[in-house]
């Protein structure tokens, strides 16, 4: 038993591992205090992504608690997007969304809505995998991937949106 305690918590081990070696290089390598603010607090969120998805930590909007050992469920067909969970799956990655287009400017909004789907479609299919490997006990799930894949889609608009305000204000300064 102390065993699958311990395994369970691999993933989130690798997590902590990499993001504490990402940020030693950010602080290392990146001297302009804002940029470098921006990366530390983009590694943040993706960390924080990475243990609410990967891990047997979950968050439901009010509490966090670590789930019982087991492999999870798959759902592939029941649709339920009139729901608190695909709400908060929205929420959770629309800033990813806005740090892909931050970072691949030129790739349009329909680029990524096949993206979105693409990485929703990876995350739910990791968490199938992680479930029965170290038992996180996560439930790949038809609407998280339609929710990850909005989110996506939601933050790259925020983003277009953003960088529209933020030339038109550097135009107008100019004039």
């Amino acid at each position: 038993m102390k065993g699958v305690l311990v395994m369970r918590f691999i993933p989130l081990l690798i997590i902590l591992t990499i993001s504490i070696i990402s940020g030693l290089i950010i602080n290392h390598n990146i001297k302009e205090f804002e940029k470098r603010h921006f990366y530390l607090i983009s590694l943040v969120y993706l960390t924080f992504l990475g243990m609410i998805l990967f891990t047997p930590i979950s968050f439901d909007g009010t509490s966090v608690y670590v789930m019982s050992a087991g492999t999870g469920r798959v759902n592939l067909h029941q649709l339920d997007i009139i729901d608190i969970g695909f709400a908060e799956n929205i929420i959770l990655t629309v800033p990813l969304g806005f740090l892909i287009r931050k970072f691949f400017p030129h790739v349009s909004i329909l680029s990524m809505a096949f993206t979105g789907f693409m990485i929703g479609g990876g995350i739910e299919t990791s968490q199938y995998y992680l479930s029965h490997i170290f038992l996180i006990n996560r439930t790949s799930d038809i609407n998280d991937v339609l929710a990850n894949a909005l989110g996506i889609v939601v933050g790259a608009i925020l983003m277009v949106v953003y960088e529209y305000i933020t030339n038109r204000k550097t135009v107008v300064a100019t004039k």
